[in-house]
């Protein structure tokens, strides 16, 4: 298991029956990144994978 794992299953217990928009997920990263600009760089890479992640299986 890796660290990041107990953060992913908090956020599936707190808000895993929650609708949320893309929108809504992209204003939350740009917030965080404000507050931990330290992380601007996996956040921007976590952000382009999940806009291409589909991009995949139409191949």
């Amino acid at each position: 298991m890796y660290f990041t794992d107990r953060g992913i299953e908090e956020l599936e217990r707190r808000r895993g029956e929650e609708e949320m928009s893309i929108d809504w997920l992209a204003q939350r990263l740009r917030e965080f990144v404000d507050l931990n600009p330290e992380f601007e760089t996996p956040i921007e890479r976590l952000a382009t994978w999940l806009a291409r992640v589909d991009e995949d299986e139409d191949d």
